[in-house]
């Protein structure tokens, strides 16, 4: 946990640095599409959660390291996410710890809207039963679809909301099915210079087991510059308001670093 609470001051610190160093910032366009998950742009991310507390589980915890890599061709964005996962429970009785790669999954966006103040985006979702071990994935490849909304109110406040839904089509027949759900609304407030607070929790409702976590997100991002790349470092806690089932996080962080090329 000290690991946990050292790495995310350093983040801050740096987030900080950056605020003071940079005196003029990117444009208003760059600072617009910065958050955009459907912007017209080759896009490489770096996302972590770290779970410190997971529920109705004594010392459990897990880690999820997502490597995204986003591609338009044409008006088909396409986005392939690759999760490094870890779970571990430490206590009186049970002392256990998994690392490996997770579940692959691969969404195709279909751009139907494409206009300067609102992307509007919608295609079908799959994972793939690519996990190392079987903690660390469902077990099951799965298909579905999404739809993504991004939203330019004002050059200080952009909004939006990501649904995706998906299912099981095959794997191991003894795991359990998945008939998952995922929506995450997101909303960015520009502070200035690159500065800018922001929220993107994702609430997860399991229709096959009945479990649901929603979490609420408040955090904080600089968006910079380097040559022709626009970097986004971001940090965000994101307490769970309401949770139900064992392994659900009541508490994570939410933090990373979003690259377009």
């Amino acid at each position: 946990m000290k690991k946990f609470i050292t790495s995310i001051a350093i983040l801050l610190l740096s987030l900080m640095s950056l605020y003071a160093q940079d005196k003029k910032g990117p444009s208003a366009e760059e600072l617009a599409k910065a958050n955009n998950p459907l912007a017209d742009l080759v896009a490489f991310n770096i996302q972590h959660y770290a779970r410190p507390a997971l529920n109705e589980t004594t010392g459990g915890a897990a880690n999820s390291t997502w490597m995204r890599f986003a591609m338009p061709t044409g008006r088909v964005l396409w986005r392939l996410s690759a999760p490094l996962e870890t779970r571990f429970i430490n206590n009186e009785t049970t002392n256990f710890s998994k690392s490996g790669l997770g579940d692959i999954d691969l969404t195709a966006f279909y751009l139907g809207v494409m206009k300067p103040k609102i992307t509007f985006g919608f295609g079908p979702s799959a994972s793939f039963n690519t996990a190392s071990d079987a903690t660390l994935g469902s077990g099951k490849n799965t298909l579905g679809a999404a739809a993504v909304v991004y939203a330019i109110a004002s050059p200080q406040f952009q909004y939006g909301g990501l649904v995706t839904w998906r299912t099981d089509i095959g794997g191991d027949p003894s795991r359990d099915g998945v008939n998952l759900l995922a929506v995450q609304p997101f909303y960015f407030w520009q502070l200035g210079k690159g500065l800018y607070f922001r929220g993107a929790p994702i609430m997860t409702f399991d229709m096959e087991t009945g479990n649901y976590a929603v979490p609420i997100g408040l955090g904080v991002g600089k968006v910079v510059k380097l040559d022709k790349t626009v970097l986004n470092f971001f940090v965000e806690p994101q307490p769970s308001v309401i949770v139900h089932g064992t392994g659900q996080p009541t508490f994570q962080v939410y933090g990373g670093l979003n690259m377009q090329f």
